[in-house]
């Protein structure tokens, strides 16, 4: 019988070892058997006591020896128990057939002496009390290994069965319908079983699930939609269990990329066809890395890369092929498309022992690429956190020293070449702090433009040259530098436009210089900026002509009144007959479009006649006058208006 019980497993509940859900649910029940070892001890003390002291009672030497039996299993049992939780070996295979087999030989004993009290004439409270054990056991242990049917039922009918067969067989009709109910009692206790299991069994299935819910969802919030790279989240996770298992000599790099101008892809191509381009820069990433790098997309254009580099030159080799791949061109529905990115590279332990510092120094390094000319890959120095401190301050100082009027409006003329006559007062701005004397512009404008504070600043500019210059003569105009952000900046030429109403002076006499790096970019802002404010009578200038993208087509495409020629080819190293042709050839053309030609950086009469004859008619730099402050600028022209009068009446 035993070797039939121990055989048998119902399809209900047959364990299938191939089955991820099923095998945990086994684990987790099996280890439920071992999970209350208190009950068990008790239980087998308890039984084995009881047994003990029944057979002791009766002196029967037959009951006695089953007694005995019965405690050293008990006995076995318990330390049995003890090694298994002692050596965490409770949910394995191994300890389930152990307590399978303590169970039944456990179950068996204690049915041998429930049967041999009922077929020995012995004291009936002695008989009352081996039934009474067996009866409790069978239907207490059926709920307790309820997890594993198999062990549960094979002890309740080990008991059971055999006592009730004893019962039926019994001469006491008494004993006879005990016999009755203890059969009956079977089916009973084993749909009680039943129902423990399945509610055990889908508490377990359900938590499963739930954890496997929980798991998918983890991975999901780690990861990014759009090129299925993990994103901020599941980058910060990658880097913070890599950083807890890090050993003292490795080295890792932390490569930050940007794409370079990506906001006019999805301006002119439209979302789709930019996420299609994130993807395939993801992909392109992802091939070029090394198989154990974490690759992450860090948000909006940006994409992160994390691994381990022997040294400095590794990291070198793998950014450069990084920056190749990206910048490959792209094939998107049969259109062929650049894509430019600036890389930003820091080392560990070189530029930082933890995952914020080193995230830190390659976003430095990266603000670095950008500011530099974007399109390269800067690594990470310490002089990059001073400048960066260095910055900021200028930043804060800024933005106060417009609140406190520190900042002075400055001018410097441009003349007419043949008359001598001051045409034009170009606007330069000033700053001298109370602290630290004057700043130079080459430190706070690159700062202003960065931070977008030359928005504020060049209206604030604008604004104050425009004041001055109504109380000039008519014939005199004020020049005004603009930067390109402030051009690209919602309601730039409303801006201009109120300056100019409110000082009261006529559009025509503000010029607008601005640069060639303007026109790097196809910006439709930019044009209706020119168009918008060349319909009112503004003129515009393009300054430092020949040292950026010099290009006749926006020459053609805007209408440019004047062309400044920049000081390099007048007073710079390489003065010669190459730029000396340059200067005519420039004039030559403003000649034929009706433009002046301005040549900056005059400072010697010998300049200033090269320049003019050839072709220049316009001239500007210290030769003539240094920048000076707006009542100086106004003595200047009382003194040539002075001098106007003196030739006509001379």
């Amino acid at each position: 019988m035993v070797r039939s019980i121990l055989s048998f497993r119902a399809p209900f509940f047959r364990l299938k070892a191939n089955d991820e859900v099923d095998q945990q649910v086994r684990e987790t029940l099996v280890g439920l058997l071992y999970s209350n070892p208190l009950s068990l001890l008790i239980g087998a003390v308890c039984g084995g006591g009881l047994c003990i002291a029944a057979a002791l009672t009766t002196g029967d030497s037959l009951l006695i020896a089953a007694a005995w039996t019965v405690g050293v299993i008990a006995l076995i049992r318990i330390a049995i128990l003890v090694a298994v939780k002692q050596f965490g070996m409770a949910n394995s295979v191994a300890s389930e057939i152990v307590f399978e087999i303590g169970a039944f030989a456990y179950a068996a004993s204690l049915s041998v002496m429930a049967v041999l009290a009922i077929t020995h004439d012995i004291l009936p409270a002695a008989k009352m009390l081996l039934v009474v054990v067996a009866v409790s056991y069978a239907t207490a242990i059926a709920a307790r290994n309820a997890g594993r049917p198999t062990i549960a039922l094979g002890q309740l009918l080990l008991v059971l069965v055999p006592l009730s067969i004893a019962m039926l067989l019994s001469d006491s009709t008494l004993i006879q319908i005990l016999g009755v109910a203890t059969l009956l009692h079977i089916p009973s206790t084993i749909s009680i079983t039943f129902n423990v299991f399945r509610s055990l069994r889908d508490s377990i299935v359900s938590a499963h699930s739930n954890a496997k819910f929980a798991d998918k969802m983890q991975v999901l919030a780690r990861t990014d939609v759009v090129t299925g790279l993990a994103n901020r989240a599941g980058l910060n996770h990658a880097m913070v269990e890599t950083m807890m298992a890090i050993e003292d000599d490795s080295r890792k790099a932390l490569i930050w990329v940007d794409l370079d101008r990506f906001k006019e892809v999805n301006d002119l191509l439209g979302h789709p066809v930019g996420d299609r381009v994130l993807s395939e820069v993801a992909k392109r990433l992802s091939e070029v890395s090394p198989e154990s790098a974490t690759v992450a997309r860090f948000g909006g254009d940006e994409f992160i890369v994390f691994c381990a580099v022997e040294d400095r030159k590794e990291a070198e080799k793998l950014s450069s092929e990084i920056h190749a791949e990206i910048m490959r061109p792209f094939r998107i529905d049969g259109e062929r498309l650049e894509v430019r990115a600036s890389l930003g590279v820091a080392l560990l332990p070189d530029n930082g022992t933890d995952a914020d510092s080193l995230m830190k120094a390659a976003d430095l390094a990266l603000y670095h690429a950008k500011v530099g000319g974007r399109s390269q890959t800067c690594f990470y120095d310490s002089s990059m956190s001073r400048d960066l401190v260095r910055r900021r301050e200028i930043e804060d100082e800024l933005r106060s020293a417009l609140k406190r009027d520190e900042l002075s409006i400055f001018f410097q003329p441009i003349v007419d070449l043949e008359t001598g006559r001051i045409k034009t007062f170009e606007a330069l701005v000033r700053w001298f702090h109370p602290e630290k004397g004057e700043l130079k512009p080459d430190e706070f404008i690159p700062v202003a433009e960065e931070t977008g504070v030359i928005v504020t600043l060049g209206n604030w500019i604008t604004a104050q040259a425009a004041r001055i210059a109504a109380s000039w003569p008519e014939d005199v105009t004020v020049a005004v530098n603009l930067s390109p952000l402030q051009i690209r900046a919602p309601g730039a030429a409303l801006g201009i436009k109120n300056a100019l109403r409110e000082a009261g002076l006529d559009p025509r006499r503000l010029e607008l210089e601005v640069t060639e790096s303007l026109f790097i970019e196809d910006n439709h802002a930019t044009a209706d900026f020119i168009e918008e404010l060349s319909e009112i009578g503004v003129r515009f200038a393009l300054d430092d002509f020949g040292t950026g993208y010099s290009s006749l087509g926006y020459i053609n495409k805007f209408p440019f009144s004047k062309i400044k020629v920049d000081r390099s080819f007048v007073s710079g190293s390489q003065v010669g007959r190459k730029s000396d042709a340059i200067i005519r050839a420039v004039a030559e053309m403003g000649t034929t479009l009706g433009m002046d030609i301005v040549a900056e950086g005059l400072e010697t009469v010998e300049q200033v006649q090269a320049v003019k004859s050839a072709g220049c008619n316009l001239g500007q730099g210290y030769y003539f006058s240094r920048a000076v402050p707006d009542y100086l600028a106004a003595m200047l022209l009382a003194n040539e208006r002075e001098q106007d009068v003196r030739k006509a009446a001379g």
